[in-house]
């Protein structure tokens, strides 16, 4: 019996020191966890912008929750707005130079973390999850 969620086991596991370290490495590059995350979404658009509403789907994350993220953000000096220019009701959001900085150094502080989590997952069957 143990041995059939054994795998399931150790896949939820590395996953969540995966999580766990991508928070740490956020804090010793100067942003917040989710800073991480949103500037991860941002950048990883085809178009490198996302919408509020984009990021709420992405994020799994409320309307206001995203918006305040966003704000803060901003303040920060990680994103920058920009008004779209098919849609007035519409804006844009993307990396500042100092946004872009910051991820990058997470993103390859994460290099061996990544690595790790993909032969996990690699080698687990479709109804492990």
């Amino acid at each position: 019996m143990a041995s059939q969620y054994r795998a399931a086991a150790e896949f939820r596991a590395e996953l969540r020191r995966f999580l766990r370290r991508s928070e740490d490495v956020a804090r010793s590059v100067g942003i917040t966890p989710n800073q991480y995350l949103l500037l991860l979404q941002i950048a990883g658009s085809e178009e490198g912008t996302r919408t509020v509403t984009q990021l709420v789907q992405q994020l799994q994350l409320t309307q206001s929750a995203v918006t305040e993220l966003v704000q803060r953000a901003e303040h920060a000096g990680l994103v920058q707005r920009s008004a779209s220019k098919t849609d007035g009701r519409v804006v844009h959001l993307s990396l500042t130079g100092l946004g872009e900085e910051r991820l990058e150094a997470a993103h390859s502080a994460l290099g061996p973390e990544r690595a790790q989590l993909r032969r996990i997952v690699g080698g687990l069957e479709e109804d492990v999850y």
